[in-house]
C-alpha cells in the first residue's frame, strides 16, 4: 500500500487530461464510482470499459502501482477517506440543475468548494510550497498574471505581497503581461495561475519570463500541463469542477487557498517586517475613513 493512499482519487482525478482515450474512460470509471470499481477484477474492468486488460495494467502502473490489488487497497482507503471527510457536510449528490432549490445550491456549492479545500491540503506538495516560498522572499520583482476568474486570484496574490511591502505586480492583460515578462531578469519570480494549466496566454507569460532569467511559480489543476512544463516550482490545486464551469466554483477557491498558503509563509518567514507592515498598512486605511466619517 502507498503512503499517500488518501490522495490515489486526487491524483486519478488531475490525471485525467493528459490520458489516452482508453485509459481516460478507465479513470472515469474510478472517479464516477469508484467504490464499485474498486471490486471489478481487471478483466470486468477492461470490459466495462470497452478497452483491453493491457490498458488497465498501463494505467494503474502509469498511477505508481506494480500489482492491481495494491491499487484497489488503495482506491478503497481513499474512497473510505472521502466518505468520512464528507460525512458532516450536507447530504447532497450530483450537478446543480435547473430545478434546486435555493438551499439545494447552497449545499452543493459548499459541498464542491469545501471538498476541493480539502483535497488541496491533503495532496498540496509542501516542499514545492517552501521552494515558492523561498523564491518570493528571495525576488526583487513579482509578477503575476492569470486570465478570467484566474485573473482575480492573482490580483489577491498582488494585494496580500504588496500588504507586506513586497515589489508586486499583478497584469490585468496579456500584451502588457507579455511586455513585462520580457523584462524580468534573474532574483526577479513570475507567478502564473490557471485552472487547466492549458491556457495560451498564461503559458506564454511564464514561457518569456523563463527565457528572460526569472524563477516562475505555476498555480494549476494539472501537474503534466504546459504551464506546469514552464514552471520551476508547480503548486497544484486539486478542485471538484461542475458542470457550473464556467462560474470557477472549486478551481477559484482552490486557488485562493493555495496563494493564502503562500502569501502566509513569505509573512512567516519575515516575521517581524511583516507584522510591522500589516499594522502600518491597516493603520493608515483606518486613520484616512475616520477622517472622512461625518
Amino acid at each position: 500500500m502507498s503512503e499517500d493512499a488518501g490522495t490515489l482519487l486526487i491524483r486519478i482525478r488531475a490525471a485525467l487530461p493528459g490520458l489516452r482515450p482508453s485509459e481516460r474512460r478507465i479513470a472515469s470509471a474510478f472517479v464516477s464510482d469508484p467504490a464499485a470499481a474498486a471490486n471489478l477484477s481487471i478483466a470486468a474492468l477492461a470490459a466495462s470499459c470497452g478497452t483491453s486488460t493491457t490498458t488497465v495494467v498501463r494505467f494503474y502502473r502509469r498511477m505508481g502501482y506494480a500489482h492491481y490489488k495494491d491499487f484497489r487497497i488503495d482506491l478503497t482507503r481513499a474512497v473510505a477517506r472521502e466518505e468520512l471527510a464528507a460525512s458532516s457536510l450536507p447530504e447532497v449528490s450530483g450537478d446543480i440543475d435547473r430545478n434546486d432549490s435555493l438551499e439545494g445550491i447552497v449545499s452543493k456549492v459548499a459541498l464542491n468548494e469545501t471538498l476541493s479545500i480539502a483535497d488541496t491540503a491533503r495532496s498540496l506538495d509542501t516542499a514545492a510550497l517552501a521552494e515558492a516560498v523561498r523564491l518570493l522572499l528571495a525576488a526583487r520583482r513579482i509578477d503575476s498574471f492569470g486570465v478570467g476568474a484566474s485573473a482575480l486570484v492573482s490580483l489577491d496574490l498582488h494585494q496580500k505581497l504588496s500588504r507586506i511591502g513586497r515589489t508586486a505586480i499583478n497584469w490585468h492583460d496579456s500584451h502588457s503581461a507579455w511586455t513585462s515578462a520580457a523584462t524580468l531578469t534573474p532574483g526577479c519570480v513570475a507567478v502564473a495561475i490557471s485552472h487547466t494549466g492549458a491556457t495560451t496566454d498564461t503559458v506564454e507569460f511564464l514561457s518569456i519570463a523563463r527565457r528572460s532569467g526569472a524563477a516562475t511559480v505555476a498555480i494549476t489543476n494539472f501537474r503534466d500541463s504546459p504551464l506546469a512544463g514552464q514552471a520551476d516550482v508547480t503548486l497544484t490545486t486539486a478542485a471538484r469542477e461542475t458542470e457550473f464551469r464556467s462560474g470557477a466554483l472549486g478551481s477559484r477557491i482552490a486557488q485562493l487557498m493555495v496563494v493564502d498558503c503562500l502569501f502566509t509563509g513569505v509573512a512567516q518567514a519575515s516575521y517581524d517586517a511583516s507584522m510591522t507592515a500589516l499594522r502600518n498598512t491597516y493603520a493608515v486605511v483606518r486613520d484616512r475613513v475616520a477622517r472622512r466619517a461625518p
